[in-house]
């Protein structure tokens, strides 16, 4: 009888064995121990490569010797297509010198013919010991996985701070840029240059709130222009030999979600198809209705590159996956919990020789007017009124003290709460005070505070983080005019915001 143990259900059998008289034999001493099991009988390599390609069995039983085939051939094969699958040898023919050798040729056990009893609870230990260390193996894995991943989330966490400081000119430096020059060229760099730091500082955030598990803010994305965001940013890692299309079906069709996730996710299939085409060839961004559909959008994106097998396609969305030398297996899973936070299905398609598609299926919602309305108006120049601005980033404050200086204001630049207090001792009371929400020794609200009370009621802008509340501490000054700043920066929005608080013309 089989050890006693959980079920082990329907059992798969590959029998390698050329007489079907002992083949039911061994077959009928399974059924009478009270197995279920369905089994397939092979005699020839051609006909058990063929049966291993349809999955892999519970166990393989062989026997040693048959005309033009051995069951160390058998044994072989199967090590080389399943490593781990239970393999016994069944003989009639085995003595101790030929057992030993099978099983240090890589048999699990083997059973003499004539003797067997033994045979099913030899099977059913097997099958029992296999699934047990598959399972042992399986929960290594994630277990792996998970430490993996809390390692990346604790890096994720500990290079924000820095990444964001990086970051920071490529927001402030692209308005100076316009302000300094019409060149339709130059205008264009400093174009890229906005967007490349939008997108690093929105990536971020990203990324810290995937390790929180929390979800990015979504908005209506109409997907012409973010085609043409997409295009923009590519352009420069488009190879000469190489060919880029962008067509969106309806110029009004849009979707609900995450800008820069969005864009991370095409951009990231994008890249990928450059990388797959080294000879060159076309890269094809499509976006059109789902036909049938009227709530459903398709967006291809497709190359005429080298292509996968049927065996990396089936891996493609496992974590830390990858076929480049360089890669970290992370970007297609980030692509795939993208667009199912949004609702929608990414499949693949590819052939080897013949290329690849991606296809997202997205819920579509429909455009409106304010997304046509027009940009920020050029900010206005002001008029030598005085400044404070506070903020404990090195780059940001100088950045900061820079932009604002060149548009009429004198400065004062202060790193923290006890600096700005000693220039307000020093210097007097600004028009305006600017102050990042997260600065050390004085909060916002308290430097406020301190001002009001040496009698400042002039307006103050903070500069505040998402997850940060500028206020946090305590209300703000009621005597005092509060205009809240998200960050990252658009520095035509401070120049705005510091404009309108200063009534300058």
């Amino acid at each position: 009888m089989p050890n006693k143990g959980a079920p082990l259900g329907l059992l798969r059998i590959l029998l390698v064995e050329d007489s079907p008289e002992d083949a039911e034999l061994v077959i009928d001493q399974l059924l009478e121990a009270g197995l279920e099991l369905e089994f397939e009988r092979v005699d020839n390599e051609p006909a058990m490569r063929a049966a291993l390609a349809d999955g892999v069995p519970d166990v393989v039983l062989s026997d040693l010797s048959m005309p033009g085939f051995s069951g160390y051939q058998a044994l072989q094969i199967l090590r080389e297509l399943h490593p781990r699958a239970p393999f016994i040898f069944v003989s009639g023919t085995m003595g101790e010198e030929t057992a030993v050798e099978a099983l240090q040729h890589g048999a699990n056990d083997y059973i003499i013919k004539h003797q067997p009893a033994r045979l099913p609870s030899a099977v059913a230990r097997l099958v029992r010991e296999t699934r047990s260390e598959l399972e042992r193996l399986r929960v290594e894995d994630e277990l792996m996985r998970a430490q993996r991943l809390e390692s990346l989330a604790l890096l994720a966490a500990g290079l924000s701070h820095d990444l964001r400081n990086i970051l920071q000119p490529l927001l402030i430096i692209p308005d100076l840029i316009r302000d300094r020059s019409d060149d339709p060229k130059v205008v264009r760099l400093a174009d890229v240059i906005a967007e490349c730091g939008r997108r690093g500082h929105e990536m971020v955030e990203s990324m810290l709130s995937f390790v929180r598990g929390s979800r990015q803010p979504s908005e209506r994305i109409v997907l012409q222009r973010l085609f043409q965001a997409v295009g923009m940013l590519l352009k420069s890692s488009l190879p000469r030999n190489a060919e880029l299309h962008l067509e969106v079906s309806d110029d009004r069709m849009a979707v609900e979600a995450n800008y820069t996730e969005l864009q991370q996710v095409l951009l990231n299939l994008a890249l990928n198809a450059i990388q797959a085409m080294p000879d060159g060839g076309r890269l094809r961004l499509v976006a059109e209705r789902v036909a049938g559909e009227t709530d459903k959008v398709r967006i291809r994106v497709s190359d005429d590159g080298i292509g996968m097998d049927a065996a990396t396609v089936q891996r493609l969305f496992t974590p830390f996956f990858t076929t480049k030398a360089d890669g970290t297996g992370l970007g297609l899973v980030s692509c795939h919990r993208i667009v199912e936070s949004m609702g929608g299905q990414i499949q693949v398609q590819s052939q080897l020789g013949e290329g690849t598609t991606f296809e997202l299926l997205l819920p579509m919602c429909e455009s409106t007017a304010s997304e046509d309305a027009e940009p920020l108006e050029r900010t206005r120049v002001g008029h030598g009124e005085r400044l404070l601005v506070v903020d404990d980033e090195a780059t940001r404050l100088s950045l900061l003290g820079n932009a604002l200086s060149s548009q009429g204001y004198r400065m004062r630049l202060a790193s923290d709460g006890a600096v700005a207090m000693r220039h307000l001792q020093e210097a007097g009371l600004p028009d305006v005070v600017l102050v990042d929400s997260g600065i050390p020794l004085l909060s916002a609200g308290q430097l406020l505070a301190e001002m009001q009370a040496m009698g400042y009621r002039g307006p103050a802008i903070v500069l505040e983080d998402a997850n940060a509340p500028a206020f946090a501490d305590g209300q703000a000054p009621s005597g005092i005019s509060v205009h809240v700043l998200p960050k990252p920066l658009e520095m035509q929005r401070v120049f705005r915001a510091v404009a309108d608080a200063l009534g300058v013309g």
